[in-house]
């Protein structure tokens, strides 16, 4: 940052630190201490589509990566895509082995961003739900390297519990570095992985 940065106000944006995602295992403690929400064991890291032969090697090769894995719950690896043309690679593991969770969240993100797809990252996010079956993400921003709440309303529809997201927020500040520019609080409306 050079000086015309410092009088203009302008700052770098945090770069990516994947090693963030490990933070998560001691934050749902957190969370369910503060807001009674547990892991429900699925995450997913989305991305921007790319096409090409060198894409589809690393996304073969991270889904064998995570499919070899044989203490997995449910289907082993899940591909989908959005409405909105992004893909989802979608994890599941047992509710109460998040640990196991971060880490192939975070194998994808180093997958993609060690062979050249990092700006083709966008977030990662892993869902927890409470004993009223209220959904909660916590969505990890890759280009920002910070945290997010992101709960959408019971009932379907587009709508956000945005009190209970400023709750989440104010008890996770010591555990996770937060995004604090609401306005990055992008709604990911059926984001698989949330729920």
């Amino acid at each position: 940052m050079g000086l015309l940065d410092i009088l203009l106000g302008r700052s770098k944006p945090a770069a990516p630190d994947l090693d963030q995602l490990f933070g998560l295992p001691s934050a749902a403690v957190t969370l369910e201490a503060a807001a009674g929400f547990t892991p429900t064991g699925h995450g997913s890291v989305c991305f921007a589509t790319v096409e090409g032969a060198a894409f589809d090697d690393v996304r073969q090769e991270v889904r064998a990566l995570l499919d070899a894995d044989a203490e997995r719950t449910g289907p082993p690896v899940e591909v989908r895509r959005d409405d909105y043309g992004y893909t989802w690679l979608v994890s599941r593991r047992e509710p109460d082995d998040l640990p196991a969770l971060v880490s192939d969240l975070h194998a994808v993100n180093s997958a993609l961003e060690g062979s050249g797809f990092g700006p083709q990252l966008l977030c990662s996010v892993v869902g927890f739900q409470d004993g009223d079956k209220r959904r909660l993400g916590l969505v990890y921003l890759y280009k920002r390297g910070t945290f997010y709440p992101f709960a959408p309303q019971p009932g379907g529809g587009e709508r956000r519990d945005n009190a209970l997201e400023l709750q989440i927020r104010a008890a996770l500040a010591n555990d996770l570095r937060v995004e604090q520019d609401l306005g990055r609080w992008f709604p990911i409306w059926g984001a698989p992985g949330l729920g």
